[in-house]
């Protein structure tokens, strides 16, 4: 009896387990979200992709459930201006059920086929600029416009007018399309680092 005391009394006494300041964790996507149907207050869900570890041993497991929600979302602008889409990560359960709170930092995320980063340390993802991709479409289209001309007129002053008219063309459909939206599929994996300890027991 004395040592089923003494036992108990020196596990209360052990220091609770905790998240080490500056563990990173991979935590992946639950649910695809992208900056065309986001809202500001919209709830997300992911799972550890990896174990987190302290001391040697695994204080958090694979799988376990993360939630976030999205603080800002905006929208590519019809001429300039990217997509951003912020996301602050709140709660992490483990497995006995038991919630803790968290405020990890993002630092990069992983979405095949894709530019986005994350800037600052506000949790935002960026998508990358367009403007390559509207010039070369500019650029095609004033293309077909002189080839146009060309044939219509068989000079080259009715080249020169077509590549104008092509060019045109070209713009209003730029200025009418919107840029790249910040789309995270389900599986995306975003890499995040603790920048403060976090008590888990």
């Amino acid at each position: 009896m004395r040592f089923a005391v003494a036992a108990l009394a020196f596990v209360m006494v052990l220091p609770g387990a905790e998240i080490p300041k500056g563990s990173h964790a991979l935590l992946k996507l639950v649910n695809s979200i992208s900056t065309r149907t986001a809202r500001e207050g919209d709830y997300v869900y992911m799972r550890t992709a990896s174990p987190i570890v302290s001391g040697g041993e695994i204080v958090v497991p694979e799988n376990s459930y993360v939630q976030g929600v999205v603080t800002h979302s905006k929208r590519p602008g019809r001429v300039t201006g990217t997509a951003e889409l912020s996301i602050r990560i709140d709660t992490l359960t483990l497995a006995t059920g038991k919630v803790v709170k968290i405020r990890p930092t993002m630092r990069s995320v992983d979405s095949e086929g894709t530019d986005q980063k994350v800037v600052g340390d506000e949790n935002e993802v960026k998508q990358g600029a367009s403007k390559g991709k509207d010039a070369e479409r500019i650029a095609t289209t004033g293309g077909a416009g002189a080839a146009i001309g060309g044939l219509a007129d068989h000079s080259w002053k009715g080249a020169g007018i077509g590549a104008g008219a092509g060019a045109g063309v070209g713009l209003v459909t730029v200025l009418l399309t919107r840029g790249r939206e910040v789309d995270l599929k389900q599986g995306t994996t975003l890499d995040v680092v603790f920048d403060h300890a976090v008590p888990i027991e």
